[in-house]
């Protein structure tokens, strides 16, 4: 490519380009995109060439079609940044270029970075400030929602997926909160989340969808929804949930052969909510040694044990816990080195970490779609590192492990 200049004006380039050096590659980059809109104009006059079927001056006899000037737009090229284009016209109007589409304003590869910045967890004004330097032009904040947007249809379709033919024995379930944009207003929207377990204790998220959770029919018909998909209800054997209102009734009536098993992180915070704050450590104490037994037979001695001990002082502490022990004590009825993972919802309190965690910076969540697009880019995430973390592959020599066994 060639930089045709004067003398005097390369002189004058090379002293502005000592004293700044930067100057250099901006001149390059302003030949360049002169150079590349000069060639896409070209290109485009060739397509309207083909498009009324004569050369420019060329008279064709029955042709009726004839060039009508041409307007100037601007294209972004990852790289090069705006350049300026001729595009052609025809006088009948119905020429459409293919070089470059009359609704598109930057190539795909743009779209594609700012997909995979977005996902990463930078808000759309953030990086709407930083594409100036990235793609070499200032996108407003709806361009970079719009080209998010084009990931829509893939995270539609992971969210819907057939279930069918996969084996879960184990669902997680929980809620999680997030400010979102709804229409003008600032609302917060729960998101409902379900993890699956397989067979070969395989964590994988089944189901992400916005609705009221504390709501009995907003759940019953996301469970009905995941049986829809594929699920085979009459395999679940137990779900583990924090004890929302109205869910274990739900989950009982949809999934009739499974076991509910109540967190017991929840359970210990309900029950140390009506505790003064001299003897919760000690009441906390007690309760691990109830949830941490060897055994569920030792489990209820325990229990007998603590209710012995608080009735007087802390009734309604005692009555907390036995509303809930029966269900904190159904992991007993699985196998022993699958017992830390099911006693409580921790993997879903984890992935629900992370998506607040991913989600922090943007503060609001432009939208549901916005939401499945994060969430799901998490989930992703999260299940490739589930694959070395299965459901009862705990190491015994774990110092958290080893800790609560001796409580036993």
């Amino acid at each position: 490519m060639e930089l045709k200049v004067s003398v005097s004006e390369a002189l004058a380039l090379i002293k502005e380009i000592e004293s700044v050096p930067a100057k250099l590659f901006e001149y390059i980059g302003m030949s360049i995109q002169k150079e590349v809109g000069t060639f896409l104009s070209n290109l485009m006059g060739k397509e309207l060439t083909d498009h009324i079927g004569r050369e420019k001056y060329e008279r064709k006899e029955g042709s009726a079609d004839y060039r009508n000037g041409s307007y100037t737009r601007t294209f972004c090229i990852k790289g090069i940044g705006d350049v300026e284009v001729r595009v052609p016209r025809d006088r009948d109007g119905d020429f459409q270029s293919q070089v470059l589409p009359r609704a598109k304003r930057y190539d795909d590869r743009i779209t594609e970075d700012l997909a995979a910045l977005y996902l990463t967890g930078i808000s759309t004004r953030t990086l709407s400030l930083l594409t100036k330097r990235l793609v070499g032009r200032s996108l407003s904040s709806a361009e970079v929602s719009n080209a998010s947007a084009e990931l829509k249809q893939s995270v539609e379709a992971w969210r819907t997926r057939d279930l069918s033919g996969v084996v879960f024995k184990y669902l997680f379930v929980d809620g999680v909160n997030f400010r979102m944009r709804i229409g003008k207003t600032i609302e917060p929207v729960p998101v409902l989340v379900v993890i699956g377990v397989k067979e070969d204790g395989t964590k994988l998220v089944l189901a992400l969808q916005a609705g009221d959770k504390e709501s009995a029919t907003t759940w019953r018909q996301l469970f009905r929804d995941l049986k829809q998909r594929g699920l085979n209800g009459s395999l679940i054997t137990l779900g583990i949930m924090d004890g929302l209102s109205g869910l274990e009734k739900v989950f009982e009536e949809e999934f009739p052969h499974a076991k509910i098993q109540r967190c017991q992180v929840h359970v210990a915070k309900n029950v140390l909510a009506k505790v003064p704050r001299k003897l919760k450590k000690e009441v906390a104490d007690d309760l691990r040694s109830i949830f941490y037994a060897s055994s569920r037979k030792k489990a209820e001695e325990f229990a007998v044990s603590f209710a012995a001990k608080w009735e007087k002082d802390l009734p309604s502490a005692v009555k907390c816990l036995a509303n809930s022990l029966s269900s904190c004590l159904t992991f007993f009825s699985f196998p022993e080195e699958e017992w830390i993972s099911l006693r409580t919802t921790n993997i879903i309190e984890r992935l629900n970490k992370e998506f607040k965690r991913r989600t922090k910076p943007m503060e609001i969540v432009a939208g549901e779609n916005a939401c499945y697009l994060l969430l799901a880019f998490i989930s992703l995430k999260m299940e490739l590192s589930w694959r070395n973390n299965k459901i009862g592959k705990v190491r015994p020599n774990l110092p958290l492990y080893q800790k609560f066994t001796q409580l036993s």
